[in-house]
């Protein structure tokens, strides 16, 4: 009965009961938002943040952060469309376009572990570099003769089902990271860098080449989604998910990761994606305009920093409580 009731605290808990009333709110406020193609349309429009968040949940756990990740999409998406546009096979442009991913991510994770420069200032540096080159390389032009078969894969939903194919990959990612994050040596070892970095190095845990590995993840994984996003809009262009890594941080803090490493669990951050993305369905479906979903991404940035902490300092004076009452 204890563990329950301090299951019911976790903050994962009251992101479960937050979703639950986003969905009740949304099906009362319009007839449309449970239907089958509105469903389609909030995991269609959330995916590339959703997958970009995953690698970004190691690397805040392992006290770093990745501000360039949507300056990468934007890049790989334009490599990939000079590609096809140059006449390369569409897996080639893809294979390249996701190696240039893996480059800017060791590009970030070199800066921050051989030159020990904090991860904050080197990925707001690389976010405008990757977003220049990515201007320099198509200027303000767009590719979008992409082929019929590449743009069903970003259209159309598995058949049978109003589950976008990115939702599966999604799904499948998901898998490997809580395996990874959770279940896996290396999970361990993020979870010590994260608390104590210094003593993480002495216990033997090569901390430089880990941090490297976090960032070219990340990297190669927000090429995979610029594929993604760039089948889903039939078009490459330099501005594609400009601003999205306000988002793909919010979710992974609103998710319970402590913003100073060491703390937090994918399930959270799950949860927090599926929130954001019913919120921004719920906002579209009632046309609220741009300026203020901005607005409340920014509100859900301050609540996923302050909330968590609030949540685990009424874990401690429950904890406290019990424990005087335990000894009285």
């Amino acid at each position: 009965m204890k563990r329950f009731k301090s299951l019911l605290i976790t903050w994962e808990a009251l992101l479960v009961v937050l979703l639950v009333v986003s969905v009740v709110i949304g099906s009362v406020l319009s007839p449309f938002f449970l239907s089958g193609f509105n469903f389609y349309e909030i995991m269609s429009n959330i995916m590339e943040i959703a997958i970009m968040a995953l690698p970004m949940t190691l690397i805040i756990i392992a006290g770093e952060i990745d501000l360039s990740v949507a300056s990468v999409l934007g890049l790989a998406s334009v490599v990939l469309g000079l590609l096809w546009q140059s006449g390369h096979p569409l897996w080639f442009a893809i294979g390249v376009a996701l190696l240039v991913g893996l480059a800017a991510g060791c590009v970030n994770g070199l800066l921050v572990t051989r030159l020990a420069l904090p991860s904050l200032v080197v990925t707001i540096g690389t976010l405008a570099l990757y977003r220049g080159l990515a201007y320099v390389v198509l200027g303000d032009q767009a590719v979008s003769n992409f082929p019929t078969a590449f743009t069903n894969f970003g259209f159309s939903p598995i058949p049978g089902t109003e589950i976008p194919w990115s939702g599966l990959i999604f799904a499948i990612l998901v898998i490997i990271f809580v395996v990874m994050l959770h279940f896996s040596r290396l999970g361990r070892q993020l979870y010590a860098i994260g608390n104590n970095k210094e003593a993480a190095r002495f216990s033997g845990i090569n901390v430089s080449r880990v941090k490297l590995a976090l960032f070219m993840l990340s990297g190669i994984i927000a090429a995979l989604a610029a594929v993604i996003f760039t089948a889903r809009f039939s078009s490459a262009r330099p501005d594609n998910a400009l601003g999205f890594e306000l988002e793909v941080v919010t979710v992974v803090l609103l998710g319970g990761v402590n913003i100073f490493g060491g703390r937090g669990s994918l399930l959270g951050v799950v949860l927090a994606i599926f929130i954001v993305a019913t919120l921004q369905s719920i906002f579209g479906l009632l046309n609220i305009s741009g300026d203020i979903q901005t607005l409340a991404i920014g509100l859900l940035l301050i609540l996923s920093v302050l909330g968590p902490n609030i949540a685990r300092r009424i874990q401690v004076v429950i904890a406290r409580r019990r424990l005087v009452a335990g000894s009285s």
